[in-house]
């Protein structure tokens, strides 16, 4: 392993996961794949083989020099083919740390020379970009079952029964807004949705095709249909999800 290199690229993003579920992505070779391309592979453990097979066709490879869950991990970088770097030629540290919003992730790519190092700033711009998101489809993959729970729950009758609801699926501070409402906290929620069914008896809402989710931001496409089944209204949920995987904010848009 090459151990003169003095030029290094730093990068850092913000990923809406706990560090353990980030991290699981470094260790594992189907999540591996998943943010590098079908066919890479890491076996996590010092002195253990990474291999990244890129959607163009150039493969990379190198060694996992340090492993310490759900923190840190140490492995060189490479291309198989020697150029423009030999296996061994660098070292990629990454290192991931708890914050609000879920994990800080922050990567180190130490390099022999300037112009390599240049040449990998958009790579990794790109590579951390689907890893970020190679999480989120991990961890909202339920974001469909999710939405149909958000308007079921609006036409539970109980107000504990539908407060208790609210909780399953929303962060205690959770906000909403609309054309009506400006409500923050599961409490002033739940009492909104007991107010909606006093003055709109029997309008019910339900969710209109999948949700579009990226990197904790969601879509979800809905229609209010009256008792006797007549269309009222349609519109679209703008969805913000906290680490945990809750809702942390809604905002319904009418049409």
């Amino acid at each position: 392993m090459e151990t003169n290199l003095p030029f290094r690229l730093d990068r850092t993003v913000d990923i809406q996961a706990s560090p353990a579920i980030v991290f699981r992505f470094f260790t594992d070779s189907e999540r591996w794949a998943k943010w590098w391309g079908a066919g890479s592979t890491i076996d996590a453990r010092p002195g253990g083989r990474i291999y990244l097979w890129h959607p163009n066709g150039i493969e990379s490879e190198g060694e996992v020099v340090e492993l310490t869950p759900p923190d840190r991990i140490v492995f060189t970088y490479g291309f198989t083919s020697g150029q423009p770097i030999p296996p061994g030629a660098s070292r990629v540290t990454v290192h991931l740390a708890a914050v609000a919003a879920g994990t800080r992730l922050t990567l180190v790519h130490e390099l022999a020379d300037a112009a390599t190092r240049d040449a990998h700033v958009q790579g990794w711009r790109f590579q951390l970009s689907l890893f970020a998101n190679a999480v989120a489809d991990e961890v909202f993959a339920g974001a469909n079952a999710q939405a149909d729970a958000w308007f079921d729950v609006r036409a539970i009758a109980d107000d504990a029964a539908r407060a208790a609801a609210f909780a399953a699926i929303c962060a205690p501070g959770v906000t909403f807004r609309d054309r009506y409402s400006a409500l923050a906290g599961i409490d002033e929620l739940s009492a909104h949705a007991g107010a909606a069914q006093r003055f709109m008896p029997g309008i019910r809402l339900r969710r209109a095709g999948n949700v579009r989710q990226c990197q904790g931001t969601a879509l979800s496409e809905w229609t209010a249909h009256s008792a006797d089944g007549v269309e009222r209204i349609r519109g679209t949920n703008v969805v913000l999800y906290g680490p945990d995987g809750r809702f942390a904010a809604v905002t319904a848009i009418g049409s």
